[in-house]
């Protein structure tokens, strides 16, 4: 694996066993970004976070390097925002087989009416097996933002596809980093503010620490191995201070 599109910088590592994060870089003015979308390849192959809809021709080439993307079978996201979900009509016309897949709310509030296909809606808790790996769903509402917001485990690699979770400003980090990115992705919250503040965020925290993760797969940034339960525990008491 390694740069898919040289003009873009787009690129794909694996980050755990059978997932693999696809990353392009963009500028922005007095600093960077970047956009990441997990494969998780198995039988029933599922990939979280679409990438906005400009930037589909990309992450389509990412995909392909790994997999045919007509046999994508979910196509998931943790809410409705452009980056999550902004081309998942486009994955659906190139793959017959794949369905959005979201919470009940998502389903309810947009999904059933802005996608070209009828979800597949998890209940809270709830988990569906792809062949060797398996993921369940967390309702989190408003964490960071949006009522339908949630997040999936992967429960073999205990991986958790974590959304705006610890996102990191910059374009040119490590696919993979054990280094911190809470101090950095902090330092990017307060200047964004784009928390929603919710009152049950440490429940909903402590919730995704107990899984105990040793995988966070961040939309913005690096994917970070280490104690991930530890890790939230300590992005709650920031919340908290």
């Amino acid at each position: 694996m390694g740069v898919t599109n040289r003009e873009s910088g787009t690129n794909v590592h694996e980050v755990s066993d059978g997932i693999y994060r696809i990353n392009t870089p963009v500028s922005i003015p007095g600093s960077g970004f970047s956009f990441n979308q997990y494969l998780i390849l198995d039988d029933e192959p599922l990939l979280f976070h679409t990438g906005p809809r400009k930037m589909f021709p990309l992450v389509r080439e990412a995909v392909a390097s790994i997999l045919p993307v007509e046999r994508l079978r979910y196509i998931g996201f943790s809410h409705v925002e452009s980056d999550e979900c902004g081309s998942l009509n486009e994955w659906l016309a190139v793959a017959p087989h794949a369905v959005p897949l979201c919470g009940r709310v998502a389903a309810m509030v947009s999904i059933e009416d802005l996608a070209d296909r009828s979800p597949r809606a998890m209940a809270d808790g709830e988990l569906i097996t792809l062949g060797t790996h398996a993921v369940r769903w967390f309702d989190a509402p408003h964490l960071p933002h949006a009522w339908e917001c949630g997040f999936l485990t992967e429960e073999t690699t205990r991986t958790l596809l974590c959304g705006d979770l610890f996102t990191q400003g910059g374009s040119k980090l490590p696919a993979l980093t054990e280094s911190d990115i809470l101090g950095p992705s902090e330092a990017f919250r307060h200047k964004m503010d784009y928390f929603s503040h919710t009152r049950n965020a440490d429940a909903m925290l402590e919730r995704l620490a107990a899984t105990q993760p040793t995988t966070l797969a961040c939309m913005h940034g690096s994917a970070w191995r280490g104690d991930g339960g530890k890790l939230l525990r300590s992005l709650a008491d920031s919340l908290s201070a």
